[in-house]
C-alpha cells in the first residue's frame, strides 16, 4: 500500500507536486505523519496550505491547516 500526502494551496486549489519536496510515496502511514511533521514549515514556505493524507486512491482525511494555531 502506498501512502502520499496530496497539497494544497490557500484557495484549495492542488499544488502537487512540489518542485522542492522530497516527498514521495511512504509505506505507512506513520512513515508519511512523521515526515510531516518533520517538513511542515518548508511546505508551508513554499506555499502549501493545507495536506490530505491518501491510501492508494483513498482519502484518509483532510484537509489539514499547516498553519500553527494560536
Amino acid at each position: 500500500m502506498a501512502w502520499h500526502w496530496n497539497y494544497l494551496t490557500v484557495d484549495g486549489g492542488d499544488c502537487s507536486p512540489l518542485p522542492d519536496s522530497d516527498a514521495g510515496d511512504f509505506p505507512s502511514q506513520s512513515d508519511a505523519e512523521s515526515w510531516l511533521g518533520e517538513t511542515w514549515a518548508a511546505l508551508l514556505a513554499e506555499g502549501v496550505e493545507s495536506v490530505s493524507l491518501y491510501e492508494n486512491d483513498r482519502k484518509v482525511y483532510g484537509p489539514m491547516g499547516l498553519r500553527p494555531v494560536g
